[in-house]
């Protein structure tokens, strides 16, 4: 499929959708309508990465799965509290820059953050916000689980997918040149 097709396909799809669409998005997005316009970008790049439209039977209901999908991700993201996360990554590119003074050790450093960054969104968004809250914010299991709306027992078995995630993750990092 051609970058003209697909920009056609998105074009028709948010002329033909776009309004009900972002309706659609503040009205579950309660008290966080500014985000409403990053999600519907989200949700149109997600449409983008897919190679054949022509193989979506029903393109509104596709639509609104992916955006049931994102609005899914970004309720997940703000019960981790991403606003923690900002100082550990600062703390992280201070401590990067501190230990590697060489701009080629730098540029590894910063390579290899940005590799786990990008493994990471491999993780469940169930199983990254249990990690986040566990590890940044201390919270217990118990807690995790209300927030997230499950049993402790169920955030115990996010936070060790997780675990594993990153035990897995590390060791490939380590096996790597």
């Amino acid at each position: 499929m051609t970058q003209e097709t697909k920009r056609a396909f998105l074009t028709d799809m948010e002329q033909t959708h776009g309004r009900q669409l972002r309706r659609f998005l503040s009205a579950r997005m309660r008290g966080a309508a500014a985000d409403v316009a990053d999600l519907t970008q989200e949700i149109f790049l997600r449409l983008l990465r897919i190679e054949n439209h022509e193989t979506i039977r029903n393109p509104q209901a596709y639509l609104y799965t992916v955006a049931s999908h994102v609005l899914h991700q970004y309720s997940l993201r703000r019960a981790a509290a991403p606003e923690k996360m900002a100082p550990l990554q600062v703390v992280l590119e201070l401590q990067s820059a501190a230990m590697a003074p060489d701009p080629a050790d730098q540029l590894e450093t910063e390579q290899r953050l940005e590799k786990v960054s990008r493994a990471l969104e491999a993780l469940s968004p169930r199983a990254y916000a249990t990690l986040v809250m566990y590890r940044c914010e201390g919270l217990t299991l118990q807690q995790i689980g209300d927030r997230l709306g499950v049993s402790a027992p169920m955030a115990r078995k996010y936070l060790l997918r997780a675990i594993s995630f990153c035990d897995q993750l590390l060791e490939d990092m380590e096996a790597m040149p």
